[in-house]
C-alpha cells in the first residue's frame, strides 16, 4: 500500500522553500518532531575547502551542539572525521583512527541530530559504490531531498581514503588529494556514516553520495572511495528538511574566489 506524508523543507542561507512529495515503497519509523533533529548545519562549503580554505573555525565541542552523525574534515584538512552516535572521530592519514578532542577545529563538517524516517534494502546483488550510488539515487523518494545516510553490516571490501595534514601556503584540495593515503579492508564490519545531497546546493556541498566509514573497533576508517556492499544490505535515511549553513567570518572564506562551478572538481577527487 502507498504511504503518504508531506514535509516543509528549509535552506538557512537566504534561500527558503517548501513543498510537497509523496513517498512510495519504503518502510517508515517514527521520525522525530523536533525540527533541530530535522536540520543539516554545516562548517563553511564545499566550493572554500576546494579553494584550499582549510583552518578551522569552528570547534568540535561546538559541532556537536547541532548533531550527532556526520562527516567532516579537521583543522589543515587533517584526516576524515567521522561522528556517530555523538562521538566524533578522526581517521588519519597513517591509518589510526582517534578519537576527536573538543578542541580541535574543522574548516568544513556536515552534522544533524540521526532519526531514521524509513530504510530500503539494496538489490539481491552485492555493488561497489558506484553502483549503489546509481542503483539507490534512482529508488530515492525524490532526489530533491537531502538524506543522512546510515548502513550497517560487514563489507567484504571496503576502501577508505584520508589526507595529511597541509602547511602553508595551501594548495588547493585537487593538489592535496594527490598525497591521500588509501587503505582497503576485507570483511570488516562497521558503519557508512554519510549524506545525500541534491543537485542544486552544488556550490554549498558535494553532489550525490558522500560517504564516510568507521568500523565497529574505532580502529579502520576514512573518506569511502569504493566499497562491495553485500546483497539485501538494510539502508537508513533522516530526512533533513532544514539546511544551515554557518559561513566563516574570520580567516581566508572572506577572500577566497567562489565563483567558479566546482562540481567537476569535486566529483573527481571524490573518487
Amino acid at each position: 500500500m502507498d504511504k503518504q506524508f508531506f514535509l516543509g523543507i528549509g535552506l538557512a542561507v537566504a534561500i527558503v522553500f517548501a513543498g510537497a512529495a509523496v513517498y512510495t515503497g519504503v518502510a517508515h519509523l517514527n521520525p522525530a518532531n523536533s525540527a533541530e533533529y530535522d536540520t543539516l548545519y554545516q562548517v563553511s562549503t564545499i566550493g572554500a575547502l576546494m579553494q584550499g580554505v582549510y583552518n578551522g573555525t569552528v570547534t568540535i565541542a561546538d559541532l556537536k551542539k547541532h548533531g550527532d552523525f556526520g562527516i567532516g574534515t579537521f583543522d589543515r584538512l587533517d584526516g576524515e572525521m567521522i561522528v556517530l552516535d555523538g562521538q566524533v572521530w578522526q581517521a588519519k592519514a597513517d591509518g589510526s583512527v582517534v578519537p576527536a578532542a573538543d578542541t580541535q577545529t574543522t574548516p568544513f563538517a556536515t552534522v544533524t541530530f540521526f532519526s531514521a524516517d524509513f530504510r530500503q534494502t539494496t538489490p539481491d546483488r552485492a555493488m561497489n559504490l558506484s553502483a549503489f550510488a546509481t542503483a539507490m539515487a534512482a529508488h530515492l523518494p525524490s532526489q530533491n531531498m537531502i538524506y543522512a545516510v546510515k548502513i550497517h553490516g560487514t563489507f567484504p571490501t571496503m576502501t577508505v581514503r584520508a589526507i595529511p595534514a597541509q602547511e602553508m601556503p595551501y594548495p588547493n584540495f585537487t593538489a592535496a588529494s594527490a598525497g591521500q593515503h588509501v587503505f582497503t579492508y576485507t570483511n570488516v564490519t562497521g558503519s557508512v556514516v554519510g549524506f545525500y545531497t541534491p543537485v542544486f546546493v552544488k556550490d554549498l556541498d558535494t553532489q550525490g553520495f558522500h560517504l564516510h566509514f568507521l568500523s565497529d573497533d574505532h580502529i579502520r576508517g576514512g573518506h569511502i572511495l569504493n566499497m562491495t556492499i553485500p546483497a539485501d544490505s538494510s539502508v537508513e535515511y533522516d530526512i533533513t528538511q532544514y539546511y544551515t549553513v554557518a559561513l566563516p567570518t574570520t580567516g581566508a572564506f572572506a577572500g577566497a574566489n567562489l565563483t567558479a562551478d566546482m562540481s567537476s572538481a569535486v566529483a573527481a577527487v571524490e573518487q
